[in-house]
């Protein structure tokens, strides 16, 4: 054994030496790690321990034009699961199911199918209260997160305005969409020790604040929307209609003041809410407005200074025929010719299509662009629709007639009232607002200052005339409007449904200062008929009645008190004094 150790000396040294390397090499790596270069142990350590734990923001305000509060955001509690950690504590499952307000059986069916998960919802959105009497059961493996859930304390009133907010608090319908961007804060970051089983060891430190949403003033008034809900409610129910909508608008500053539709639902609560109930059938529905357009259709007569409103038109016998089309009149009761104003207060399809052949149908389509029908508004509202506006390079006469007369296009009750604002406000048209505008509008002349003030007068005599439409005035203010009746068009077909109509009636007032412009659209009424005169007219009376005295607008229509006559008794008794 000396005589190898002798023979070969280097390979012990060989092994020591690598011996040594290797101790110092750990040593190195030791000192490197834990005194200059620690940054890696550290990083290792925090992967494993340190974690960032999202902030939830504040979704902004929704409020009306008075601040009044349509949409806010309240603190909830949701609930969630390690499925792994929850095998270990079975026996807790049933005292855990009653706590959630689920069926146990049902509930043990699925942790047993999420038994490999390390995130699973148990229930979102609870009261802060409820969800901590749950934590405080202290049941391994369940957890709580801070969030937020949206309320409506307008409920079914402006929901078709405001819309609502997914699970995840995002804007899936209305305002809550268009505006997301502005409505959604900035999620904020904490930063968090949590142990190997993801409970929480310390809170170390808010790497990031969250930022709140920011607030949105619409320009609705809450309470013209609750007194245009409650009268268009009623109206359905008195006339047995399907559906209806109706818009208030300034027409000075082209704010929305009130929309509503029926059937409406509760954004609050939309478990056995239909499709149906969803619809903003203000902006989404289109209809042909029937004699609702013939005033536009007299605006382009009478800037054609073909017409001015004295001049008559032969409607007698109130039929017209063109080819292999008749055009109807309903009444035939104002005699057999009829100044331009009788033909709107008698809505004689016979008259307004003779004054159409005169001035030609590119006129009449030229007229109803301008004011915005067949337009895009601008609102930026989901879904909203645009309607349909023809036009063609030769305007035939039937084609001409019916546009006249508000049939062969169609528009949407926003629309409609923005046209008739243009009207109103003497030729002004302003851009349509959702939200409050605190700024003077940019007005654009569509019509001419005159002739929107000659046909002002006009429509004040519709309503005012003895064969005028009397349900539609409104005690102790002038007021203008028309009123229309169109056919339902069958749904993927050409022609109409039988027996199905829309009674309609556009107006504004009051005329010694028009402010306000209101269209109400009520589909397929059943019960004491369908005209819109008597289906339509009384709900814009009661509507801008209550409107104007909300608004503190001065009546322009009281009686004018006679002062009281003082007469001298004389008695010869007395020398004539009393």
């Amino acid at each position: 054994m000396k005589l190898e150790g002798a023979l070969y000396p280097w390979r012990f040294r060989l092994v020591l030496a690598l011996l040594a390397a290797m101790v110092g090499a750990i040593a190195w790596r030791i000192l490197d790690l834990q005194v200059i270069d620690h940054d890696f142990l550290q990083g290792q350590g925090d992967a494993r321990s340190v974690r960032h734990v999202p902030i939830p923001a504040h979704r902004g305000l929704i409020t009306d034009r008075n601040g009044e509060p349509l949409a806010v955001s309240t603190p909830v509690t949701t609930l969630w699961a390690n499925g792994k950690e929850l095998q270990a504590a079975r026996n807790r499952w049933p005292e855990l199911a009653v706590a959630l307000g689920q069926e146990p059986k049902a509930f043990s069916v699925r942790l047993e199918q999420s038994s490999g998960r390390e995130f699973m919802y148990l229930v979102r959105g609870l009261t802060p209260e409820r969800g901590q009497a749950i934590l405080d059961m202290k049941v391994p493996g369940v957890y709580g997160i801070e969030e937020f859930r949206r309320f409506y304390p307008a409920g079914e009133v402006a929901a078709h305005l405001i819309g609502f907010t997914d699970v995840d608090d995002r804007g899936r319908e209305g305002a809550e969409l268009s505006f997301d961007n502005w409505l959604a804060g900035v999620p904020g970051k904490r930063q968090v020790l949590k142990d190997r089983r993801g409970r929480l060891i310390k809170d170390v430190q808010v790497v990031e604040n969250a930022k709140p949403g920011k607030t949105l003033a619409l320009s609705i008034d809450l309470r013209l929307q609750y007194l245009a809900n409650r009268e268009l409610r009623n109206a359905l129910v008195e006339n047995g209609a399907k559906a209806g909508s109706l818009v208030i608008m300034d027409v000075q500053t082209g704010e929305i003041l009130a929309m509503v539709n029926q059937p409406s639902y509760n954004p609050n609560n939309r478990r056995n809410m239909q499709p149906a109930m969803m619809r903003n059938r203000a902006m989404i529905d289109v209809f042909e407005p029937g004699s609702t357009v013939k005033p536009l259709s007299m605006v382009a007569a009478l800037q054609s200074g073909r017409w001015k409103p004295s001049d008559v038109v032969e409607v007698y016998p109130g039929r017209l025929q063109i080819g292999r089309y008749t055009i109807k009149d309903v009444s035939t009761g104002g005699g057999p010719v009829l100044d331009l104003t009788g033909i709107l207060i008698n809505s004689s399809n016979v008259g307004m299509s003779k004054v159409a052949f005169d001035i030609g149908g590119e006129s009449i389509y030229n007229l109803m662009q301008q004011v915005g029908l067949g337009q895009d508004t601008g609102l930026g509202f989901p879904g909203e629709r645009v309607g349909n506006l023809p036009n063609h390079r030769k305007w035939p006469k039937a084609e001409t007639a019916t546009l006249s007369y508000g049939y062969g296009l169609s528009v949407t009750a926003l629309q409609l009232v923005h046209a008739y604002s243009a009207l109103a406000n003497n030729g002004r048209l302003v851009p349509l607002s959702m939200v409050r505008v605190d700024r003077e509008a940019v007005a654009a002349q569509v019509i001419s200052e005159a002739v929107a003030k000659t046909m002002q007068g006009m429509l004040q005599q519709v309503i005012e005339a003895p064969r005028g439409a009397h349900r539609a005035l409104v005690p102790g203010y002038h007021v203008a409007g028309k009123s229309g009746t169109a056919r339902k068009a069958t749904v993927g077909s050409k022609g109409y449904t039988a027996n199905a109509y829309r009674s309609l009636f556009a107006g504004f007032g009051p005329m010694s200062n028009p402010r306000f412009a209101i269209v109400v659209v009520i589909d397929e009424p059943s019960k004491a008929g369908y005209f819109g005169g008597l289906v339509s007219a009384p709900v814009f009376s009661k509507v801008m009645s209550s409107t104007l005295r909300l608004m503190n607008i001065q009546p322009d229509n009281l009686p004018i008190e006679q002062p009281p006559q003082q007469t001298v008794a004389t008695s010869a008794g007395n020398g004539g004094r009393l």
